[in-house]
């Protein structure tokens, strides 16, 4: 490999919030990777950094350019430079479209187990939480489209969040699921905020569709949201985007943004994000390998070392999901004597809906090394916990 992925990276003291952690704890929580980015993204950071000029900043077409010379390579989907608006991020973008193209007391529908900050995103803005979800058989989650239906014909249902690929589960959503989506939600006038920050970061031989790109329909009613950050990890940096096609709804969801001040770069956004979408092809490719022979060494060690837990099925993120359902019902409870007794810091599934109840998420955006380890303070806490 061109790029060493194995380096391990003491991150402890340096006001992450991943690794702000005891000094025995091993932190595979947040989706936040624990390798350097690109070269070519710290050149260009470091060339701005060199100018010693940090004003105000404007987009440049260079934004633009990258953003929809990325999406149409890899993911075959044209946008047009009208329909993208900068943002500080995804989630900002999120909250501010449910307040825009919400009232108070309506409902948002998500497909659970999912993010967890959805459910902040709409609680926090005065809406319900309308829960579609999902179906987990043989290790695969399928969407419950009668379900769907059912809810999206409540008149108070007004938005649906989307999120694909999607995570925790790490489904990638196929085009005629996503089609189907979309002619349901426009049955039912409702508009669709799709996810996608997670969506170059599939498994190798597997690309995801745009859910804008899976017909008219979707076109249409979506509000899209991507970012480098989650690929490259750049969380940091606050950089994002929001593509809408459709202009009515386009220039809501830019007023939204604006009014919230959420649509203005930083020094180093747009440089960064430019760096990423036209020189990081070559080390993403890398990164999808090295995630791909991770997620390999962890299917090996519980085929052989800890057959009560199973990997769901695994098509995108650097995020595993791990049923844990002959362990334990109660993921807070293993989570939490996990940690306690081992330092290892995963996430309870409980935290993604009570869909998520039986199942621990693994951050494996790391060295081997660090699989490695917390492969084994897995093992060692499960036994400590199946022999209390």
């Amino acid at each position: 490999m061109a790029y060493d992925f194995d380096k391990v990276i003491d991150r402890r003291n340096t006001n992450s919030l991943k690794w702000d952690v005891k000094e025995n704890e091993l932190p595979m929580w947040v989706a936040d990777m624990d390798f350097e980015t690109a070269p070519e993204i710290r050149e260009a950071i470091r060339k701005r950094a060199r100018f010693g000029v940090f004003g105000y900043q404007i987009m440049p077409d260079q934004w633009y350019e990258a953003y929809i010379g990325w999406w149409s390579s890899r993911h075959a989907y044209r946008m047009e430079k009208d329909w993208l608006m900068f943002c500080t991020g995804v989630i900002p973008a999120v909250s501010s479209a449910v307040r825009k193209l919400t009232t108070p007391a309506e409902k948002v529908l998500i497909q659970t187990p999912v993010y967890n900050i959805f459910f902040n995103s709409i609680l926090n803005n005065g809406r319900e939480v309308l829960e579609n979800p999902l179906k987990y058989e043989d290790g695969k989650y399928e969407m419950d489209f009668a379900d769907l239906e059912k809810k999206l014909a409540d008149p108070q249902t007004s938005l649906m969040i989307l999120c694909n690929p999607q995570n925790p589960a790490g489904r990638i959503w196929s085009r005629e699921e996503l089609a189907r989506v979309g002619e349901l939600c426009a049955k039912h006038h409702v508009t669709v905020i799709s996810d996608e920050i997670h969506c170059d970061l599939t498994a190798l031989g597997m690309g995801y569709v745009p859910f804008a790109s899976a017909s008219e329909i979707c076109r249409d009613i979506s509000v899209t949201c991507i970012a480098p950050t989650k690929t490259f990890n750049l969380a940091g940096l606050q950089t994002a985007a929001v593509c809408v096609p459709d202009p009515f709804l386009r220039h809501k969801v830019w007023r939204g943004l604006n009014t919230d001040e959420v649509a203005e770069p930083n020094s180093f956004a747009v440089d960064a994000a430019v760096a990423a979408f036209t020189k990081g092809g070559p080390w993403l490719d890398e990164l999808r390998e090295y995630i791909f022979l991770n997620e390999q060494a962890v299917a090996e060690f519980l085929a052989e070392e800890l057959p009560q837990v199973k990997l769901a099925r695994h098509e995108a993120t650097y995020l595993l999901w791990l049923d844990c359902a002959q362990v334990t019902q109660d993921s807070e409870e293993l989570a939490s004597f996990l940690r306690e007794k081992t330092g290892l810091f995963v996430t309870a599934g409980a935290h993604y809906g009570d869909a998520g109840k039986q199942f621990l998420r693994v951050n494996i955006a790391c060295p081997r090394e660090t699989v490695r380890d917390g492969l084994e303070r897995l093992k060692r806490g499960i036994g400590f916990y199946l022999a209390r």
